[in-house]
């Protein structure tokens, strides 16, 4: 008997610590607030604390308790930070010989079937600014130089530095996410297709590629998108937004904070290669914004091959895009259905990489530059006009090709957006 007294006093002990802990328990929250309200009233009614501003009436807060301590007035709204990772991509690096021009993998097939090359007999960007929102990136690529304006790192909280050589920056150092698995990409299977054939090229020779493993999400990511860009649109500048660690991690905070930023900074496209299955507010309120001020939007539509809506994507304010393969199939991995609202090659895309490499990867984060590009092409003609609709009706119907899955108004088609501008 005192051996079970004994055993339940320890029991009452720890679960009024953990009443204790969760009492404590601190909560990242996003408030809004009304016009002129007291904003250090309202973090004390909380016992909270403010951490950041996004605007007068929007606000990041701590708290340790998610009902006041006393009525206050002013609260319009509160939601939880929600947290952002990255969709896992597939693919592996490739090298080329000394000497290869830096354009050369503008050549690729992808690019070929959304009838690029035509498209930039027309327009290639010129006086456009596309706003990538993404990890960090390789300033001093060859294929990225002449291709970037000044941006901001929203995680070290500075402007970026365009001279920064990030070929021996810690996020070359990744190495828990398979990446590099190869096992189900069929980008090495295409006999036809004599871009990809090696028996002239070294550019499969990985004996001196030091950094195989590295497998998070985050590395790369913003090198692979930023030359996805400058392939369809060489013109425009690219301007680069870190909102993403060097884990792959972001909230909505920081993502809302990159979008308003990119708008009050001159930018025209915003390409959003990200999503979350869940809705906040402050990220929705973020696109009306970048909506309103007339940026074009465009986000991938997610990697989970599920019928189902990932956002920023599936605002109605944004493009989304699924990803498909050369033949105009819905790539395994891309999620569809009503919120989709155009398709584009996502699969086996060719693209700069950390370190002067490149990289064959697929996945809907390097589909939605491809439309984000586009945008970049159309809005040259018509600088103030939001090209959104334009891309969703200039497209090839692919629906024969995919029964049972719905992939908006078809696959992007450069040239043929370009010809009815």
């Amino acid at each position: 008997m005192r051996s079970i007294a004994k055993y339940l006093i320890l029991l009452l002990v720890f679960l009024a610590a953990l009443q204790t802990r969760a009492m404590a328990a601190d909560y990242v929250v996003v408030v809004d607030v009304a016009d002129g309200a007291n904003i250090k009233a309202i973090a004390n009614a909380y016992d909270g604390k403010v951490l950041d501003a996004l605007t007068a009436n929007t606000y990041l807060m701590d708290v340790k308790r998610l009902t006041p301590r006393y009525f206050v007035s002013g609260v319009l709204s509160m939601e939880a930070n929600i947290r952002m990772r990255y969709g896992r991509s597939k693919g592996g690096v490739i090298s080329v010989k000394a000497g290869t021009t830096p354009d050369w993998y503008f050549a690729q097939p992808a690019l070929k079937l959304i009838g690029a090359d035509e498209a930039r007999l027309k327009s290639t960007g010129k006086g456009v600014i596309i706003a990538d929102i993404n990890s960090a990136v390789d300033y001093s690529h060859p294929s990225l130089r002449g291709h970037l304006t000044a941006g901001y790192d929203f995680v070290l909280e500075k402007a970026s530095d365009l001279t920064l050589n990030q070929s021996s920056s810690s996020f070359l150092d990744q190495s828990d996410v398979a990446f590099l698995d190869q096992s189900d990409v069929a980008f090495l299977d295409q006999s036809d297709l004599a871009f990809l054939d090696q028996s002239d090229a070294a550019f499969l020779d990985q004996s001196d590629a030091a950094f195989l493993d590295a497998t998070n999400p985050a590395h790369g990511h913003g090198t692979l998108v930023a030359g996805i860009l400058a392939a369809v649109a060489p013109d425009a500048m690219i301007m680069p937004i870190r909102a993403f660690d060097d884990l792959g991690q972001s909230d909505d905070f920081t993502i809302a904070k990159a979008i308003r930023w990119a708008v009050d900074h001159g930018a025209d496209v915003i390409n959003m290669s990200f999503g979350t299955l869940k809705q906040s507010k402050v990220l929705h309120d973020a696109a009306e914004y970048a909506n309103k001020n007339g940026v074009t939007m465009i986000a991938s539509a997610g990697n989970d091959a599920k019928n189902e809506a990932q956002y920023p994507a599936a605002y109605d304010q944004v493009v989304s895009v699924a990803a498909t393969n050369f033949w105009d199939m819905k790539a395994s991995f891309s999620n569809y259905g009503d919120s989709i609202d155009v398709s584009a090659p996502g699969v086996g895309i060719v693209a700069p990489y950390p370190g002067g490499y490149y990289a064959v990867v697929s996945g809907t984060s390097f589909a939605a530059p491809l439309a984000a590009g586009e945008a970049a092409l159309l809005r040259s003609f018509r600088q103030k006009e939001n090209a959104k609709d334009r891309i969703r009706s200039g497209t090839r119907r692919i629906d024969h090709r995919n029964p049972g899955f719905k992939l908006g108004q078809g696959r992007i088609d450069l040239k043929l957006a370009v010809d009815k501008k």
